[in-house]
């Protein structure tokens, strides 16, 4: 196989996507990416982060693409999940992307990276690292609109996104304002 096949092999399940990190984890050396970009078989996303020229676009790739522009450790954060899943009207032009990691590269202006000191236990939701629905949830309490939140809590439990207990829980936290523990 080339480096092209195994590249495309872990790209097809990424939303077309091959960073550096990827490659060196692979065994394959960085430059390669840079040759394969000039030879019109990658596509170049950002700093470190490529797509396969041969791919076909989803509605989630921008979240994609954000979170692998940040790096390791970052994932999907706040009303950026709730817009994923489609559970809240959101700001479309912006996604929020968490890390405790330091983010030296200059990233697009829509990116807006929230610098948390720990981490926090996240999952994966289309392949995508992301805070969990609940958090999620729980993060907008202070920016988002009660009767907002109390819909996206409906329609996350309707989509099986978080349990009956969570829903309870969240209802109550969105009606009282307060988190609880």
């Amino acid at each position: 196989m080339t480096y092209y096949d195994d590249i495309y092999e872990r790209a097809a399940d990424y939303y077309g996507l091959i960073t550096s990190a990827d490659a060196r984890e692979m065994g394959i050396p960085v430059v390669e990416l840079g040759k394969l970009h000039k030879r019109g078989r990658l596509d170049r996303v950002g700093h470190g982060v490529y797509r396969i020229r041969h791919y076909i676009p989803t509605l989630l790739d921008g979240y994609a693409d954000a979170v692998a522009l940040v790096g390791r450790g970052a994932y999907l954060y706040g009303e950026s999940v709730l817009a994923m899943h489609s559970l809240a009207p959101t700001n479309p032009a912006t996604i929020k992307i968490a890390t405790s990691n330091t983010v030296r590269k200059t990233l697009p202006p829509n990116l807006v990276i929230i610098k948390k000191d720990s981490e926090e236990q996240t999952t994966k939701y289309e392949c995508i690292p992301s805070q969990t629905v609940f958090e999620a949830i729980r993060s907008c309490m202070p920016t988002m609109m009660t009767d907002r939140l109390l819909d996206a809590t409906r329609e996350a439990r309707r989509q099986g996104l978080i349990n009956e207990r969570e829903a309870t829980q969240l209802t109550k936290e969105i009606k009282s304002g307060k988190k609880g523990t």
